[in-house]
């Protein structure tokens, strides 16, 4: 197995007649490109760094056109954490932090999400050809567990019924994790070629998850994809897959923004354009600037025209 060690990489692997999957993902570039929008405090970072590993590590298994939204409603330091990545692992992510907000560089996840019990771990699913009437699934469950890796455990055995094993680190430079999941019996299990007992998938399961609790953090932020599986998994059978590289994209759109003006109503939009004279909204994930006028934020309201097909407020000429 050789991997393009210039971009970002997610290798997908089995272990071979057994009932068990695996991932491993290195994400430098697309991390490098998300904090390049914002600075945040070193605990923040490292969280949110790892909830883009394993985001990515998820939407891997997708099995439909659409994106997976990672989000974390805290009620300590931190507001609230998203994250967002496509079938084509295509990814953005921010944060927000509380007003006044001082974090220290070892604050804890409880500090940070869960002060008062009332944080909310939330994956919602979101298919991009939804038919009429077809709403996004959203699993919501409490913020349970001492680290990230934990969180989402928790909510895949909980929401999804599946064993599910992570390992997660982050810094500045780059977002790495790894995934094992146990899937369920007679499950179709891609690139397999025979069906195991099932006191044989649980030995797999078992010795699998011993070995990746062998796995050091910090081995695990300096070491490449390629080489953790070969160090990991030396003595086992396992079949690769084609590499998979995630990477940095913001669906933000001046239609989307226009839409969401329409939702607030026009008499409230109304309003903040009287107080300001022009409504100016960054998109939170990648900085970009909207801008809408009075003839603009009309034109919304005027039609069924999507914001789109408005000139940007900046280039208006009256």
């Amino acid at each position: 197995m050789t991997t393009d060690t210039s971009k970002d990489t997610l290798q997908k692997f089995i272990f071979d007649n057994a009932a068990v999957r695996g991932e491993l993902v290195e994400i430098s570039n697309a991390w490098r490109e998300i904090q390049s929008r914002h600075v945040y405090p070193k605990a923040v970072r490292a969280l949110l760094g790892e909830m883009v590993a394993a985001a990515a590590l998820l939407s891997a298994n997708l099995k439909f056109n659409g994106s997976i939204v990672m989000q974390i409603h805290g009620d300590g330091l931190v507001k609230l954490l998203v994250v967002e990545c496509d079938a084509n692992l295509r990814m953005r992510a921010t944060a927000k932090l509380s007003e006044g907000a001082e974090v220290p560089d070892d604050a804890s996840v409880a500090q940070l999400l869960n002060q008062h019990g009332r944080g909310r771990f939330v994956i919602t699913l979101d298919p991009q050809d939804k038919v009429p009437g077809q709403q996004p699934y959203q699993g919501v469950v409490p913020l349970v567990g001492e680290d990230m890796a934990t969180v989402i455990e928790n909510y895949m055995l909980r929401s999804e019924q599946m064993d599910t094993k992570l390992w997660l680190a982050a810094d500045e430079h780059v977002a790495r994790g790894l995934l094992l999941q146990k899937l369920p019996r007679n499950s179709n299990v891609e690139g397999q070629v025979k069906q195991a007992s099932e006191e044989e998938d649980l030995e797999t399961w078992t010795r699998a998850i011993m070995l990746g609790q062998t796995l050091k953090q910090e081995e695990l932020l300096t070491t490449d994809v390629e080489t953790l599986l070969r160090r990991l998994f030396w003595e086992e059978t396992i079949r690769v897959f084609d590499p998979l590289h995630p990477e940095f994209h913001c669906s933000c759109s001046r239609e989307k923004v226009g839409n969401m003006l329409k939702m607030l109503g026009k008499e409230e939009v109304e309003s903040a354009l009287h107080d300001l004279g022009e409504l100016g909204i960054n998109c939170d994930f990648c900085g970009k600037h909207y801008g809408f006028d009075a003839v603009d934020c009309a034109q919304l309201f005027a039609s069924d025209t999507t914001a789109d097909g408005l000139t940007p407020a900046s280039s208006v000429k009256h």
